[in-house]
């Protein structure tokens, strides 16, 4: 099936925890700019940042790259990607809009890639995003490891594109879930939305699941629009604290010298 996607990564300072990181200094370059590298390594088509604030549209423009500076009261990265998109790109020729966080500066390509495995395999999918398989026990029963509820299928009889597992998403929550043997699932808050889509999605009110377990995503849902789902291998390394910062920063220069 082709698309015509574009990547945007929304950014903005307000951080509690590590303030400022989007301008966190990684291997030479601030954070934003290793996330927007991650992104053109995945080669799926122009990737800009969809900024909440002039420093961080600054810096990416000093690096070279494509930024759009966003309205800094916006209350999701969502309602940012689609502000950007609306600028950037106002006769619609971009059919896709992917959102990648602009605190996964670690992300591997083959992630970004994957998100877009379940729209490119059926029409009927409105959103795309990926998870992982929870293989810390610990993590199970942790309510900040978002767990997707999909009836992934076997290897042997899967629906696939490019290689990726997919399967339709049912529910999100924090609790541990679904109950019985059998793999929980990590979602990756990376998605991929058809533009019709995510120009409803940020259209509608707030869901009543959606406020209750604190998740977007459950809005969508909510409204009876297909969110599926591609398994991929790994979770990657979220930049929330100055340990997470500190991993990402020895995980990039180590790359950086095998380069």
């Amino acid at each position: 099936m082709t698309i015509n996607p574009i990547v945007l990564i929304p950014a903005r300072l307000a951080s509690t925890r590590l303030p400022n990181k989007p301008l966190a200094e990684i291997a030479g370059k601030p954070m934003i700019v290793q996330c927007i590298e991650r992104a053109l390594e995945a080669d799926l088509g122009p990737v800009a940042v969809a900024a909440g604030d002039p420093e961080i549209y600054d810096a990416v423009q000093a690096a070279g790259y494509t930024a759009v500076l966003t309205d800094p009261a916006h209350p999701s990265g969502s309602d940012r990607i689609y502000e950007a998109v609306s600028r950037l790109d106002p006769d619609g020729h971009h059919d896709v809009i992917v959102n990648v966080q602009g605190d996964l500066p670690t992300l591997d390509p083959i992630s970004i890639r994957a998100a877009l495995a379940p729209i490119r395999l059926s029409d009927g999918v409105d959103i795309a995003t990926i998870a992982a398989i929870i293989d810390r026990e610990e993590e199970r029963s942790n309510p900040n490891v978002v767990k997707v509820i999909a009836g992934f299928p076997q290897a042997s009889d899967q629906a696939s594109d490019q290689g990726f597992t997919i399967a339709r998403a049912l529910s999100f929550t924090r609790a541990t879930a679904p109950w019985g043997d059998g793999p929980l699932y990590h979602h990756i808050g990376l998605y991929a939305f058809r533009r019709q889509a995510l120009a409803r999605f940020v259209g509608l009110p707030p869901g009543i699941l959606e406020q209750r377990e604190r998740l977007e995503q459950l809005r969508a849902l909510e409204a009876g629009m297909r969110i599926d789902v591609a398994l991929v291998n790994t979770v990657p390394l979220g930049v929330d604290t100055p340990e997470d910062l500190e991993r990402a920063r020895a995980i990039l220069m180590k790359n950086n010298l095998h380069s």
